[in-house]
C-alpha cells in the first residue's frame, strides 16, 4: 500500500511540475497560435533569477537556510521573465502572427541566444541553488511513505498559481478580454478590445509563469543553460492533450500524464514508461483530435 501511495504522490508531484511548466505555453499557443520554442529558455531564466537572489540576498536576509531570499525570488522570477516575454512579443513575435512555422524558427533562434547568454554570464557547468532549511526532510505518513517537503511546496505553489490565474481570467476585466480574444479574436476586436495589447500582456503572463516554474525547479536539482530543453516536449504534449488554450484541460492533461508516467514506470523502466505514455497519447488524439476539453464554438 505504501508503495502504491508513494507512486501516486510522485505522479501528482510530476503532474504539478508539468502543469506549472505548461501553463504559460498554453496561453501563448492557445491565444496567439504561437509555437514558442523559447519557452524552455524562459524557464531557465527564472531559475537563474533564483540563483542570483541566492548569491546577492541570502546573507543580508538571514542566511541561506532561513529562505526569505527564496520567497522573494519567486515573484522576482515572474516579473523578470514577464518583462523578457513582453520585449520578445513587441520586438519579434508581433511581426509573425499568422505564420506559425516562422514563429517556431524565430523562437528557436531566440532560445539559442538565451542559452548562449546564460553560458557567457554564469558558465557552462550546472550550478546549485541551496534549498531553505524548512524545505529539507519530509512528512512521514506511514512506514515507507515519506512525502518530501520540497514536493509538497511545489504542489502548494501550483495550487496558488492556478487559483490566481482562474481569478484573473474570471474576476478581472483584463482576464475577460483574454478569454474574449481566445474565443473569437475578430469579434473581440470589433467590440473594441485592443487585441495587440492583449497579445503582449498574455505573452508576458505566459513567460512569467515559466519563470515561476524555473524557480520551483531549483528545488529539485542543479540548473544549467539547457534546463528548459528537458521539459519542453512534455509541455507541448500537455497543451495538445488538454485542448489548445483550455486551462481546465491543461490541468487534467498534466496530472494524467504525471500519474501515468509513474504508474507505468513501476512495472517497466523509465524509458519504456515514457514510450507507453506517448503511444497512449497518440491513440487518444486519434480518437479526440481536439484534446480532452476542446473549446466549443458555433
Amino acid at each position: 500500500m505504501s508503495l502504491w501511495l508513494m507512486q501516486a504522490f510522485n505522479g501528482l508531484s510530476l503532474g504539478s511540475i508539468l502543469l506549472m511548466i505548461s501553463l504559460g505555453l498554453a496561453f501563448a499557443f492557445g491565444l496567439m497560435n504561437v509555437i514558442n520554442m523559447a519557452h524552455g529558455e524562459l524557464i531557465m531564466v527564472g531559475a537563474y533569477v533564483t540563483y542570483v537572489f541566492q548569491n546577492l540576498l541570502a546573507v543580508p536576509l538571514g542566511g541561506t537556510e532561513l529562505g526569505l531570499w527564496f520567497i522573494l525570488a519567486i515573484p522576482a522570477a515572474f516579473l523578470f521573465t514577464a518583462l523578457v516575454g513582453a520585449l520578445l512579443e513587441v520586438g519579434l513575435i508581433r511581426f509573425l502572427y499568422g505564420r506559425p512555422l516562422d514563429t517556431l524558427l524565430a523562437t528557436w533562434g531566440v532560445g539559442l541566444v538565451l542559452q548562449q547568454a546564460a553560458r557567457s554570464i554564469f558558465g557552462a557547468p550546472n550550478v546549485q541553488v541551496v534549498s531553505p532549511a524548512w524545505l529539507n526532510g519530509g512528512l512521514t505518513l506511514m512506514p515507507g511513505l515519506l512525502l518530501p517537503y520540497k514536493r509538497l511546496f511545489i504542489i502548494g505553489l501550483v495550487i496558488v498559481v492556478v487559483g490566481a490565474i482562474y481569478w484573473h481570467l474570471n474576476g478581472t476585466s483584463s482576464g475577460r478580454r483574454i478569454r474574449a480574444a481566445m474565443q473569437n479574436r475578430e469579434m473581440a476586436a470589433s467590440l473594441g478590445v485592443a487585441t495587440r495589447r492583449v497579445d503582449m500582456f498574455t505573452f508576458a503572463l505566459g513567460a512569467g509563469l515559466a519563470g515561476i516554474a524555473g524557480s520551483a525547479l531549483t528545488l529539485i536539482g542543479p540548473i544549467g543553460p539547457a534546463l528548459g530543453t528537458y521539459y519542453i516536449v512534455d509541455a507541448f504534449m500537455v497543451v495538445v492533450l488538454g485542448g489548445v488554450g483550455r486551462l481546465p484541460g491543461t490541468i487534467v492533461a498534466a496530472l494524467t500524464i504525471g500519474i501515468m508516467n509513474t504508474l507505468l514506470e513501476l512495472g517497466t523502466t523509465a524509458t519504456l514508461g515514457k514510450v507507453l505514455v506517448l503511444v497512449l497519447i497518440i491513440a487518444f488524439l486519434q480518437w479526440r483530435p481536439s484534446g480532452i476539453l476542446a473549446l466549443r464554438t458555433r
